[in-house]
């Protein structure tokens, strides 16, 4: 998302997080990683075999780009003007990418990479990912939305909460299995959700790493960004300079 709430004090934007103290923490350290240019405000992240996807937000610099391991982009398209990019997911050959207010998203094949339409989204588009054969998207909320594979119509809620409260503000998405792991925006938290009743089991923490990161690199914003590669999780964030392998999934 936009750096709409910069000014904020994060002790109050992490309200939900502080009061789900109670839940197991792990903290996160990077095992390894790859370049990743800080021109890209990311907004969407995922591996599909050895290519890891990636779209990017803000007007007139929303992209997709198709990437090799090393996080070099041989292929790309831009989303048309005026519309702000925001998570993708990908079915087979078909891709969908979101839009943050545009009530819409647009419908992709993925090679060759090129548009094949739209259809409509209520409220805002946040992050999207694949759970168990739809797509499932967050807007903002502490409600996910369960997108039909065939016609994206919605077919399903999951109400998240985390020891019993409603966790607002998830975004970018990465479903394995039953296990949903969702960043919390403006947060260096991921939350990981046991689906399908929604209930957060524990905090991965790369909030350290995440502040050193924003030290070092001033242009640098909120972690955003997780990709599943198999065995492990790989994150980044808006402007950051790396991708950075963090999780071995059990």
């Amino acid at each position: 998302m936009l750096k709409l709430m910069r000014n904020i004090p994060r002790n109050i934007l992490l309200i939900p997080i502080l009061v789900s103290a109670a839940l197991p923490v792990q903290k996160l350290t990077a095992t390894d990683s790859i370049p990743h240019p800080q021109t890209r405000f990311t907004q969407g992240l995922f591996w599909d075999s050895d290519e890891l996807w990636e779209s990017t937000g803000l007007e007139g610099k929303s992209k997709i780009y198709r990437m090799n391991k090393k996080g070099e982009a041989f292929d790309s398209i831009a989303m048309p003007n005026p519309h702000f990019g925001e998570g993708i997911a990908k079915i087979g050959n078909k891709m969908l990418w979101l839009t943050w207010r545009s009530n819409l998203g647009f419908v992709l094949s993925a090679k060759p990479l090129q548009f094949l339409g739209t259809f409509k989204i209520t409220g805002e588009g946040w992050g999207l990912t694949v759970w168990k054969g739809n797509w499932l998207m967050s807007d903002g909320t502490s409600s996910l939305s369960v997108l039909s594979s065939k016609d994206m119509s919605v077919i399903n809620t999951v109400e998240v909460r985390a020891k019993g409260f409603p966790l607002k503000n998830l975004n970018e998405l990465e479903a394995i299995g039953d296990t949903l792991y969702a960043n919390v925006w403006y947060s260096d938290s991921i939350a990981v959700i046991s689906m399908p009743g929604g209930n957060v089991v524990k905090w991965l923490d790369f909030s350290e790493q995440a502040k050193n990161i924003r030290k070092k690199y001033p242009n640098s914003d909120v972690l955003n960004g997780i990709a599943f590669d198999g065995r492990n999780l790989w994150i980044t964030g808006k402007n950051w300079p790396w991708v950075y392998r963090v999780y071995k999934v059990p």
